[in-house]
């Protein structure tokens, strides 16, 4: 029987906020979870092929990483759009929809046969892969009730599990067969997880009749594009003055201000405007999007830095991120355990400021040690700050409004794709114009160490809160 809490969450076409735990719901868990690896698993092992999906395919830096900037692109545009479609029309379906469309564009991009062609269907996957954030989040706080706090915050954990396998999968298929396994490698995955999906993810009942916000959509795409492929041009030799470059930066900026004006006027927009400067959101939007381009951003890049620094070879360079991944897990199962003790402020502040360190130890000289194992220990430190940092800020503003976990998770992934993609696209057009890439990206991590220094002050700003939301 439905709390009257609930009819009214129904009525006022909000998610609904359980009262007590799910039998079944480890088993849930695990599914979401499965989903989130494989998302994961696919940002870090394509990072470590960029070397060979150059050689291969004949592309430049600047579009060969494209590869990763459309993934996020996608993404950015899927992960609000995700959590209201599920409200509409359910999670479950939206849920097992992502996957086949993952696993569909997976078996696709294994058989590119230019960048070109793998850019764009990286673009169909990335709209699989960005659904599953905001449709498991809504699932994993309908089936744990109480405790959704910890179960939101452990998605923390599965995110570094997915840097850990990525970036191994990828050395060793790239390594002993080639790079067009890291992609049909989800093949099998996406068909265990519709399987298990249909069976044990129960439906959703939670309706919306609202529309989807179509327009909203095409100005916020619009707008991420022509900036990013401005950014990509300059990698082409184009200068800052180039006409070219103006114009789609131009048409950035107004497609903006278009977008800003669209969202405050619109019934029903793809971001409300609450989400984007109420009370305590603003704040952590931006902080989302710095912790992006520096900690995201970083991940794309490591394997591709190692091996051009210090010449490591494809599987060293990638198991670095494995180390962050496991520097990561062992953090965030520990944060997790004392969030509601500590608060949001505390943790955010030891991980940025750990997060940093690492980050200039990337970036300097080894000291009487091998390059290999500095840069693990450094790429581990990043981890450790990684995991600390992140459960906090998953959970960060979510106890404000407790009833639209999705519509703020999708918000969040959202903004932290948008820093990724920025930091990704900036370093890419450097690296591609710099006759020194190496020594290039070691100053573009201390400029990454001192964002997540300049965030610091911020959380002062952050709405604070202990025990459960």
């Amino acid at each position: 029987m439905a709390t009257d809490q609930q009819v009214a969450g129904i009525a006022e076409g909000r998610e609904p906020v359980s009262g007590e735990a799910l039998p079944g719901r480890y088993v849930v868990f695990t599914i979401v979870s499965l989903a989130l690896m494989m998302a994961s698993v696919d940002q870090t092992i394509v990072a470590t092929a960029l070397p060979s999906l150059q050689h291969d395919l004949h592309a430049q830096v600047n579009w060969s990483s494209w590869t990763i900037t459309i993934y996020a692109l996608g993404q950015i545009l899927v992960m609000p759009l995700a959590g209201k479609l599920g409200e509409q029309y359910g999670r479950k379906k939206i849920f097992l929809g992502a996957a086949v469309l993952f696993t569909t564009a997976s078996l696709c991009c294994g058989f590119a046969s230019s960048i070109y062609m793998l850019i764009i269907l990286r673009g169909l996957q990335s709209l699989g892969g960005g659904a599953f954030m905001p449709t498991a989040t809504g699932i994993v706080a309908e089936q744990f009730g109480p405790e959704r706090d910890r179960a939101v915050g452990l998605f923390s954990s599965v995110f570094p599990l997915g840097g850990i396998i990525g970036p191994v999968l990828g050395g060793l298929f790239v390594t002993y067969w080639s790079w067009r396994g890291i992609f049909l490698v989800n093949v099998p995955l996406g068909i265990i997880l519709i399987s298990a999906g249909a069976v044990f993810i129960p439906a959703s009942t939670w309706r919306r009749g609202q529309r989807l916000d179509v327009r909203g959509v095409v100005l916020l795409g619009s707008t991420l594009l022509a900036a990013m492929f401005g950014v990509a041009i300059l990698g082409d030799g184009h200068s800052p003055a180039d006409p070219l470059f103006l114009a789609l930066e131009s048409a950035a900026v107004m497609g903006l201000v278009l977008f800003a004006r669209h969202i405050v006027r619109a019934p029903a927009p793809i971001v409300s405007a609450r989400f984007l400067v109420g009370r305590g959101f603003g704040v952590m939007n931006l902080i989302n999007f710095l912790f992006g381009a520096s900690v995201l951003g970083f991940a794309a890049l490591v394997p591709l830095y190692a091996q051009q620094r210090y010449g490591l070879p494809t599987l060293d360079a990638g198991t670095l991120l494995s180390a962050r991944g496991a520097g990561a897990i062992g953090a965030a199962a520990l944060a997790v355990w004392l969030l509601r003790r500590t608060g949001y402020r505390w943790p955010m502040l030891i991980g940025f400021s750990l997060t940093a360190a690492g980050l200039i130890g990337m970036a300097v000289s080894p000291h009487g040690l091998s390059p290999y194992l500095w840069l693990s220990l450094a790429a581990g430190l990043t981890g450790v700050g990684m995991g600390f940092s992140t459960p906090a800020s998953n959970n960060a503003t979510l106890q404000l409004a407790p009833e639209q976990t999705a519509a703020v998770a999708g918000l969040r992934g959202m903004f932290r794709q948008s820093g990724a993609i920025t930091a990704v696209s900036l370093t890419a057009a450097v690296l591609a114009r710099s006759s020194h890439p190496s020594l290039a990206q070691a100053h573009i991590f201390v400029i990454f160490a001192l964002i997540m220094l300049a965030v610091i002050p911020l959380l002062l700003l952050v709405p604070e809160h202990r025990g459960r939301w």
